[in-house]
């Protein structure tokens, strides 16, 4: 039996009062990963937030590495370590003159972002340059997170999670915005290095294709859980028609490349 990453049971999560997530129960084995699938507001984006503990939740239970999470939604410290995650839009792009170093630097801080760093700086920067290197962003050191292209940002963020050894990643929608070429080579890196740090992945995605590809595992979320299983089981073609509405496959099929038609 494969030592379990995260475990879910029942967890509740309501928006100013509405049940958003109900009742949602899952498993994630180490080094496996998994799709979060679902039409637009099925609840995915809540889902994540409340396991990152961002979001309070009405009910159910979550652990990290066996670590509960506290009612008030906080991991312990050595547990939120463990974790990265990278959000669909990361808001601090345009706002800080941070250089991509700096940034990657963060991720090595065991609290998180502490300014300026008291630890070993040495180790330090030899991790990051090392990060840097994995992800092929070693000529990008110096140069200003802002002045970065789409698919750069990417790779740099994923330097940010590979710079300390963790446990889980959570990405929400990470491809979003990248043309089929740049999206094609963050996928590719994203399985290499997940090989290579054992890394256990949830990834919320809208290209299912890609999920088809490469992922162990799907959950198909609109509010509840509606199935989960492997790829070939869990996007059948009827089952993707009970989860976007009927119009769904046909349309799928025509346009294959497309995010599914909004609910």
């Amino acid at each position: 039996m494969a030592e379990l990453v995260l475990e879910v049971r029942d967890l509740r999560v309501s928006r100013e009062g509405v049940p958003v997530v109900d009742g949602v129960s899952f498993q994630l084995p180490a080094e496996s990963d998994t799709a979060l699938v679902g039409p637009n507001g099925a609840g995915k984006s809540t889902l994540v937030a409340a396991l990152l503990g961002l979001l309070p939740r009405q009910g159910g239970e979550v652990r990290l590495l066996g670590q509960p999470l506290g009612p008030q939604g906080q991991w312990p410290s050595a547990i939120r370590s463990q974790l990265a995650y990278l959000p669909q839009n990361l808001a601090v792009r345009g706002r800080f003159p941070l250089t991509v170093a700096d940034f990657v630097g963060f991720g090595f801080d065991p609290a998180g972002p502490r300014w300026p760093w008291q630890g070993d700086r040495r180790r330090r920067r030899q991790a990051v340059a090392r990060a840097l290197e994995r992800t092929h962003c070693g000529a990008l050191a110096t140069r200003l997170i802002s002045e970065l292209s789409g698919g750069q940002w990417k790779r740099v963020q994923l330097a940010f999670c590979v710079v300390r050894s963790r446990r889980l990643l959570v990405l929400d929608e990470a491809q979003a915005g990248l043309d089929a070429p740049s999206s094609e080579r963050f996928q590719q890196l994203l399985l290499d290095l997940r090989r290579q740090e054992g890394w256990t992945v949830l990834q919320v995605s809208h290209d299912l294709e890609m999920v088809r590809r490469s992922c162990d595992q799907v959950l198909c979320l609109n509010r509840q859980l509606r199935c989960s299983g492997s790829p070939e089981h869990a996007l059948r073609p009827q089952r993707l028609a009970e989860l976007y509405g009927p119009g769904y496959v046909a349309y799928r099929h025509h346009h294959h490349h497309h995010s599914p038609l909004p609910q």
